[in-house]
């Protein structure tokens, strides 16, 4: 599959390192705005993971200075979007429209409106689509998942999903919610995302929390409700710039024990009924090269990814939504 990829921050480098490794995947064409970059000297690059950067051998791809001109290329079969959030409705319909698979960075949109029309570009063109949502493929994510749909410990009975970090200061534009989402959207679509892939969408959301983005915090704690199944939250969000660490965690309450995982503190644990501590077993991937191997694969046969339909990550963006209208009117209900 010969790729095009656009955008060359912190996400276009790390799918760059990570298709290096992904059969049949052949980059053919980057784009970015930025000459340096374009010369392949991404070692200014930045992002709240130790992923990307450093130099680049563009010299066998065709280089553009705008997602434009990439998209028109005849030679990009998939068109790999890694730019700024509030591009992403408007060059994922472009590339659809010019007969392009996309593979796009979350969050899928900023809006429901724009999420409606990329489905739309989608199903028209009969090309594929799908939303970066590479939490999915994490090997403590993935195992946990499993371990829940297999039915082994019973029913979840509570989840609780927390995620913070830095507020990001390596792109000014993040820290303009019109064109980010803020935190709300940009960081925790990724729980949110995964707690639409595990339980379904809620009957309605509850928020509340702290936003103040000239000081880099944008915070919240949401209860997700779903009225015959568990007890769920999702917290979490930027806190001041630069110093503050990136953490992430959950713990999945079941009727047989409890899978608890922490970055840095805990591998993935299962706690189970007889008192016994079990560190589970979980696949020996890659995320970001098995996400993007799912893409491939599906472009090459011409299919929706089962493991990540972007009708999943629409709904994801109207969960994240929600979230934020709850907690800006202090935490009256959403409901769907």
């Amino acid at each position: 599959m010969k790729i095009g990829v656009v955008g060359l921050g912190f996400m276009g480098s790390t799918h760059l390192e990570a298709y290096q490794s992904v059969e049949g995947a052949e980059i053919v064409a980057v784009a970015s705005d930025d000459p340096k970059k374009l010369a392949g000297d991404l070692s200014g690059v930045g992002g709240n993971l130790d992923r990307g950067g450093g130099k680049i051998d563009f010299s066998n791809a065709a280089r553009y200075p705008s997602a434009e001109e990439l998209i028109a290329d005849p030679n990009v079969e998939a068109v790999d979007l890694c730019t700024p959030s509030f591009l992403h409705a408007s060059q994922a319909e472009a590339a659809l429209e010019a007969g392009k698979h996309v593979l796009v960075e979350k969050p899928m949109a900023l809006n429901n409106e724009d999420c409606d029309r990329m489905l739309a570009a989608q199903e028209k063109s009969g090309k594929v689509l799908m939303v970066a949502q590479v939490l999915r493929f994490w090997p403590d994510w993935a195992a946990m998942r499993e371990k829940v749909r297999s039915g082994e410990l019973g029913a979840v009975k509570h989840a609780f999903f927390h995620r913070r970090c830095a507020a990001p200061a390596w792109s000014a534009w993040l820290a303009d919610r019109s064109r980010s989402g803020g935190g709300v959207v940009d960081l925790l679509i990724h729980d949110l995302d995964f707690c639409r892939h595990l339980f379904g969408m809620p009957q309605s959301v509850e928020a509340r929390g702290v936003e103040n983005l000239e000081a880099g915090i944008d915070v919240v704690e949401a209860k997700l409700e779903y009225p015959d199944g568990p007890l769920v939250t999702v917290a979490g969000g930027w806190r001041h710039p630069k110093g503050y660490p990136f953490t992430s965690e959950f713990t999945v309450v079941l009727e047989g024990g409890t899978l608890d995982f922490h970055t840095g503190l805990r591998e993935l644990t299962l706690y189970d009924a007889a008192g016994e501590t079990i560190e589970v077993e979980k696949p020996e991937q890659d995320a970001f090269q098995a996400e993007l191997a799912v893409f491939i694969e599906a472009c090459r046969k011409g299919e929706t990814p089962a493991d990540c339909p972007p009708s999943e990550s629409a709904d994801a963006v109207r969960l994240a939504l929600a979230m934020r209208e709850s907690r800006d009117q202090g935490g009256a209900p959403v409901t769907f």
